[in-house]
Order: C-alpha cells, then sequence, then structure tokens
C-alpha cells in the first residue's frame, strides 16, 4: 500500500521505498485515474464511477537503481489516501520491481498529463544517450524525450496500452510501400526501399503454423533481453538503420514460444550490430506481449518510428514499447536501409505492411527574454 502524501514527497525529493530486502530509491511519481477496460478516453465519467466504485488507477515509479520506469494498475482509496496495487500471479506487488514497465529499453523518468481539448492522457519520456561524454560535448546537446504517446488501459484491466499520439502522423510525407498479403520466405530478407533514416513503419505479421514454435522454460521470464541476445533463435522483424553492406543494423524483431498449452511472444530491439564504432552501449532490449496471439488469428503488429538515433517501437498495439538510442557509423557518408527478415525455418505473412519518410518536427520554442 502506498499513501499519496509519500508520493507528494518524492515529487520534491528522491526518496527510498523500502522493501523486505533492501531500499529503492525513486523518484518522478505519476499517479492518475484510468477509464474501464479498453475505453481509449482519458476523460471520467464521474457519476457513473460514484455509482459503481470502479475507477481504477495507475501508479508509476521511476527507479534510480535501475534507471527503468515500472507501472501497477490498482485502486486509490481517497478516504484512506492509499494505492494499493491489484494482484498479479506473475509479480511480487511489494517490490515495484517486478511491475510491469512502460517501455523496456532505453526511457526514463516519464510523466504524463490529460490533455483535455482531446480527451485522452499523453505520456513523455526521457531518452538519454548511450555514447560518450566527448560526443555529447561534440554535439552540443545531450538527452531526447520520446514522441508524445496516447496511454489508455487495455481489455485485460491489467496492463498499459501506449501509441504515437495522432499527430505524428502529420509528418508523414512520401508513402514508400503499401503492401497487402506479401510474405517473408524462411531464411528471406526484403528491403523497404527509400524509408531512410526518418521514417514511420506499420506492420502486420502472421505465423501460418504455430505448431514449430520453440518450447517455453519458465526460468526465462527472469530475463528477457537475455533470450533476445541469443543470434541462432528462430525470429522475424525489421532491420533498421541498416548500411547497404548490412554491416550495421538494428533489429526490431518477435520470438514466438510454447508455453502452458499456450503461446508466449517475445519482442526485442537488438544493438549488438547497431554501430562498428567504439565506446558505444550497444546491449540486447527485451520484454514479453501479454497477448494471446492465437485470439489474433496467429498475427501480431508492429510499428516503428525512426528518428535518426531514435528508433521506437510498439508491439502488439502498443502493449509492450521498446526505445533504443542507436548511432551507426555509415550514416555520415550514406543512406540507411531498412528491412523484412525472417530467420525462422518457415514462411511468415506480412498481411499489411505501410511506410513513410517523415518530415522534421517543427518545435514551437519561446525565444529567450520573451
Amino acid at each position: 500500500v502506498y499513501r499519496s502524501k509519500e508520493l507528494r514527497r518524492w515529487k520534491r525529493n528522491a526518496s527510498p521505498l523500502y522493501t523486505s530486502r533492501a531500499a529503492i530509491m525513486v523518484e518522478c511519481p505519476d499517479l492518475f485515474p484510468v477509464v474501464r477496460p479498453d475505453t481509449e478516453e482519458g476523460r471520467l465519467d464521474y457519476a457513473s464511477i460514484a455509482a459503481t466504485g470502479a475507477v481504477r488507477h495507475v501508479l508509476k515509479l521511476s527507479v534510480m537503481n535501475t534507471t527503468q520506469d515500472y507501472y501497477a494498475v490498482g485502486r486509490y482509496d481517497d478516504t484512506a489516501d492509499t494505492f494499493t496495487p491489484q494482484e498479479d500471479v506473475e509479480r511480487n506487488i511489494d517490490d515495484c520491481r517486478t511491475w510491469r514497465r512502460i517501455d523496456y529499453g532505453h526511457v526514463y523518468a516519464s510523466k504524463s498529463f490529460f490533455d483535455a481539448g482531446k480527451n485522452r492522457r499523453v505520456l513523455w519520456a526521457w531518452a538519454n544517450e548511450s555514447d560518450s561524454q566527448a560526443d555529447d560535448i561534440a554535439r552540443g546537446w545531450s538527452g531526447v524525450q520520446t514522441v508524445p504517446r496516447k496511454v489508455w488501459l487495455d481489455g485485460d484491466g491489467k496492463q498499459l496500452r501506449q501509441w504515437p499520439i495522432e499527430e505524428i502522423e502529420t509528418l508523414r510525407r512520401k508513402q514508400v510501400i503499401s503492401l497487402l498479403g506479401a510474405q517473408v520466405n524462411a531464411g528471406g530478407i526484403n528491403e523497404i526501399v527509400g524509408a531512410g533514416a526518418q521514417a514511420d513503419v506499420e506492420a502486420v505479421f502472421e505465423i501460418p503454423s504455430l505448431e514449430e514454435a520453440e518450447s517455453f522454460d519458465p526460468i526465462w521470464l527472469l530475463d528477457p533481453q537475455k533470450l533476445c541476445a541469443d543470434k541462432g533463435a528462430s525470429a522475424f522483424g525489421l532491420l533498421v538503420m541498416a548500411s547497404s553492406d548490412l554491416r550495421e543494423y538494428t533489429s526490431v524483431f518477435f520470438r514466438v514460444f510454447k508455453y502452458n498449452q499456450k503461446y508466449k511472444v517475445l519482442m526485442c530491439t537488438d544493438l549488438t550490430r547497431s554501430t562498428t564504432r567504439a565506446n558505444v552501449y550497444k546491449p540486447s532490449y527485451g520484454g514479453f506481449v501479454d497477448m494471446d496471439i492465437e485470439e489474433h488469428k496467429r498475427s501480431i503488429s508492429l510499428r516503428t518510428l525512426i528518428d535518426h538515433s531514435m528508433v521506437e517501437s510498439f508491439g502488439g498495439g502498443g502493449r509492450t514499447c521498446i526505445t533504443a538510442r542507436v548511432y551507426p557509423k555509415h550514416v555520415e557518408k550514406s543512406d540507411s536501409h531498412m528491412y523484412l527478415f525472417n530467420n525462422g525455418t518457415g514462411v511468415v505473412k506480412v498481411s499489411r505492411l505501410e511506410a513513410w519518410k517523415l518530415a522534421t518536427a517543427t518545435i514551437n520554442a519561446v525565444p529567450r527574454g520573451s
């Protein structure tokens, strides 16, 4: 149970959250209400809430020890001034480090606000640099914000979904591809010509048969990033910010496993081949996509936004998000490329694929002294 008075104190100073094992330093708390599951609007109907008492809240905490943002869905008691996370069989509600993540990549210190004009909750987050301090000095700046994301409660009532706000689509310029019913053969790689280093791509992948999916070991739940680093694994997805000779690329992909008579979907962004430069942090990021792929006709969606060093990906309709910072060397002299790939043993269908080149956003900055 977390008291909102403590949250207000955390807003002023990073403070320890004590568990049975150790103190966890948290900052940037965010406590906000969410509408009933699977409703994208952000405004609450307080008349119906008063009648049913069914409103849920989300508590987000940024944990300094891990530099990650975690959240839980639960109930806020206005009388007792307390927040209680709802039970989750896969998570220890008393340790926020086991909660779901806002983003399974390079994101920290997210904050949200309610946009009354469009009746939505919008989230921003910070993505700092992953190269050297000398590179920061040479650029003259360090760190960027993610694109604003609309946030709402998924239909299962347990997790948030996130999606780039609709205004991002106004940056779309030339559509470089629009396909229905394509496929990527086993071991295949198909170029999406003309996407470049500023692009918005949406794809829906369909697996014709799940019978050959790998068996899942429950121990893997503890370390999805390690699974993403398994180079011999069967996977399908995108290669972005790639050089023409494929010496550099960032892969965004899915793996599917058999688990307890069902299937478990893993989403990854692997940076280990993202650049040939030295002194750059190049991890594999990963998170599980909490959805029933069979109920979705063996299909899963992916949207990836590329803006030079920023790669933001939204899997399963925004159920799992991974943000990465990449610094390929080839961009100094040549264009970047994008590919579909499938290194599995069977065909993967691409039931929908659309990609656009993106324009540079205009920043409405207030001049100094104004």
